[in-house]
């Protein structure tokens, strides 16, 4: 029976999702203080609510009920940001777009397009991998309704900040919906000492941050809503990432970070 770790006093604060690789200790550091967060009061009763109910499928489960990190390959070229854990995904399993529907459309196309290993994401440990693909979210607590207000994404921002300036090989930044389209927007600045991007969300948008930057690419959410009526087809996606990759260059040439 598991919620928040003030629940359970015995549980390591740091304990979190174990990853498949050798990651930087900052990367570590930033998935430690992101598990033990507690900054938005509204997120704290709402995921472990969620976890101290339960839903009536997942009865026998542990439900994770904390903040959920970032996850995949810390020499990624594609960092995916996404918007939110799912009440009874993520903030169930406690891995980034694990145990869901959006999971599972998502993931397979991340199998699709040769950045995943497996086509699925149901649990921890599962023998997910992820190679040049590294999956972080806008904001890291379950939301009620699915609707984090723009303060608790700001109060996850530094985490987001902290990540992209982490993983140094990053070549493209792939937001999924609108949401998460306007946090990394937010942080970008701060990381590449760029100018504020101005351009419309859309499906397939890209914006260039310049000479040494990354490139920001949009995706309609994989949500049910979208899936199951067609706005966001598999095809669709997978033809997004293999973009994405193909817009990969093979420059030497350093990024450009913030002094």
């Amino acid at each position: 029976m598991t919620t928040g770790a003030d629940l359970h006093p015995r549980r390591k604060a740091q304990e979190g999702p174990s990853l498949p690789f050798r990651v930087p200790d900052s990367l570590e550091t930033i998935r430690r203080e992101v598990v033990a967060c507690a900054r938005c009061p509204r997120l704290v009763r709402y995921r472990e609510r969620v976890a101290r109910e339960k839903k009536r499928e997942f009865r026998s489960d542990e439900y994770w009920g904390r903040p959920v990190p970032g996850f995949g390959d810390p020499n990624a070229r594609l960092v995916v940001v996404g918007l939110a854990p799912a009440a009874h995904g993520s903030n169930r399993t406690g891995r980034v777009f694990t145990g869901d529907r959006s999971a599972g459309f998502l993931v397979r196309a991340f199998y699709e397009a040769g950045f995943a290993n497996q086509p699925t994401s149901l649990r921890r440990n599962d023998g997910l991998r992820y190679h040049d693909l590294y999956l972080t979210a806008a904001v890291r607590c379950a939301p009620p309704e699915n609707r984090p207000t723009p303060d608790e994404r700001g109060n996850c921002a530094p985490f987001l900040e902290r990540e992209l300036r982490t993983l140094s090989e990053t070549r493209a930044i792939l937001a999924l919906g609108a949401f998460a389209w306007d946090a990394v927007r937010e942080v970008l600045p701060r990381v590449y000492a760029s100018e504020r991007l101005t351009g419309t969300f859309a499906h397939g948008a890209c914006l260039p941050l310049g000479p040494g930057r990354p490139m920001l690419w949009a995706s309609y959410h994989p949500s049910p809503q979208n899936t199951n009526t067609g706005k966001l087809t598999l095809a669709m996606l997978v033809e997004l990432l293999n973009r994405i990759r193909s817009s990969f260059q093979p420059s030497e040439t350093p990024r450009a970070r913030h002094p």
